[in-house]
């Protein structure tokens, strides 16, 4: 609490007493380490003077933790910035409380909220199942079940006490989710017979799609680290929260929304666009897609952890010729920007503190490539007329991790072992899982042309590229003669 932390001889910034501008749907590690920080900083740097107002979207959440901390936590921005190795803490004091909607007091105090003339913000991140019609939901629930259907009844409290419209800032990682709420909010308002003239006033508050961009692994999870922790604050905190160094937050809204908010003058890595399309693109086919182009590969040639790849000169080679060669030509954004965000990939990446499971990144595998690194690949063909070597080694790896030595298909998924002896479970959708297990013992040649003219993984057929079919194949014969690491670094 505040006196605990002023006891402490903690030297950093704390706000003790600022109006509530923001009201703000999840608790969790995500928000805490990203949106509360943000305006955290803002506070300090330009003097914002706000703090936010967190409800518990569920009935289990933190609100107790919260509030008897009086919403201070510590958290910890980790890794590496500009090949620096950097581990930062900061007590976030951009917090006043917590609310548990559940429970009477805590979803009156949520309406009070709604009515307030400080309010100017709702931000949401209730994970991805989080914005979706319920129609079970009904206007008199106390709360109602769903996050959208509770958004309703507190833009309906505020409009009915005359108070001015809101910018809503949706952070769940799913696409267009600033409209896909507004979708949710117009059906309740016609389920459950809503006046015209409040459907008219949320048309003025600004729903913003927003892509959110931070690695939070959250909470310290080796016992002794955290009591090393707690005796050099100097206080005992049931919050400290852990995230990346990097971060980055595009937001989908009009102009003068640049300006209201805080973080352009706070210095913040927060741009408002027309458009985050090229944004989302970015992410999914450079950050993405650079783990789905080289996990695989790397865990057969011995490796299993992220970091390890990146002091790995044939892996990041591989990496990077990957994408600043073959993908950032693809993408519409300014090419500075890309590489800038490229570049800081391999820091991410390289991350001391976080040991990022290859293993973890491989899960369902086949529609992750498709989606993250097969729209580079067709691109680059279409654009240049040839063949990305990177892209085609990196599907060439992906057809060995599913058939490296494969040993049994079971209900947890196909079992395969790699060249350094040690069984391993490829997870993924069923069919794709039979389709390999059934092709099991393919030649080389059958088992590549199976695979690119397989519609259901692909939606077309790949051996119409001219010349993929052979290169897939000659990269899974390197892959399986002379190891992955050594295919990948014939790339270079």
């Amino acid at each position: 609490n505040y006196k605990r932390i002023k006891a402490s001889g903690y030297k950093g910034y704390i706000l003790e007493e600022a109006p509530e501008k923001i009201l703000q749907f999840g608790e969790g590690n995500f928000l805490r380490a990203f949106v509360d920080y943000w305006f955290d900083v803002s506070n300090e740097r330009v003097g914002w003077n706000g703090k936010a107002v967190l409800v518990q979207p569920i009935a289990q959440g933190l609100a107790e933790q919260i509030n008897r901390q009086e919403g201070l936590y510590t958290l910890y921005l980790r890794g590496r910035e500009n090949g620096e190795k950097v581990d930062r803490k900061r007590v976030i004091s951009s917090v006043s409380r917590c609310l548990n909607p559940y429970e009477k007091a805590g979803y009156d105090a949520m309406m009070q909220v709604a009515e307030s003339d400080d309010l100017e913000y709702i931000v949401s991140n209730t994970t991805e199942a989080g914005i979706v019609y319920d129609p079970a939901c009904r206007k008199e629930d106390c709360p109602p079940a769903s996050f959208p259907a509770k958004l309703t009844q507190v833009l309906y409290r505020r409009w009915q006490a005359g108070k001015k419209p809101v910018v809503i800032l949706s952070c769940e990682l799913i696409d267009n989710n600033g409209k896909e709420l507004q979708k949710c909010v117009e059906q309740y308002i016609g389920q459950w017979g809503l006046e015209e003239a409040f459907r008219a006033w949320c048309g003025s508050c600004t729903f913003c799609s927003t892509l959110v961009d931070r690695i939070v692994p959250g909470r310290i999870k080796d016992a002794a680290e955290a009591a090393r922790m707690e005796e050099e604050n100097g206080y005992h905190d049931e919050l400290i929260d852990v995230g990346e160094v990097f971060g980055v937050w595009n937001i989908e809204g009009p102009s003068w929304l640049e300006e209201q908010l805080p973080f352009k003058a706070a210095g913040l890595n927060c741009i408002v666009v027309p458009d985050v399309t090229p944004y989302k693109k970015r992410k999914v086919r450079i950050l993405n897609g650079a783990h789905t182009g080289f996990v695989l590969g790397a865990y057969l040639a011995g490796l299993d952890i992220v970091r390890d790849c990146m002091h790995n000169d044939s892996i990041r080679g591989f990496m990077n010729k990957m994408l600043y060669e073959e993908v950032i030509p693809t993408l519409p954004l300014d090419k500075k920007d890309l590489e800038e965000f490229a570049a800081a990939v391999q820091d991410r990446f390289n991350n001391p503190f976080v040991d990022h499971e290859l293993m973890s990144i491989s899960l369902n595998s086949t529609s992750k490539w498709k989606a993250r690194n097969l729209p580079s690949l067709l691109e680059y063909v279409e654009k240049t007329g040839r063949l990305p070597e990177c892209l085609s080694m990196s599907l060439a790896a992906y057809i060995a991790f599913y058939t490296s030595d494969v040993q049994e298909l079971t209900e947890a998924g196909l079992v395969c072992r790699r060249a350094k002896g040690n069984t391993y479970i490829c997870s993924d959708d069923r069919w794709a899982l039979e389709f390999y297990w059934a092709h099991k013992d393919d030649s080389a040649a059958d088992l590549v042309h199976a695979v690119l003219t397989n519609r259901q993984m692909w939606d077309q057929d790949l051996t119409e590229i001219a010349g993929l079919e052979a290169a897939v194949l000659a990269g899974l014969t390197k892959i399986r003669a002379e190891g992955a690491e050594a295919a990948f670094a014939s790339c270079l």
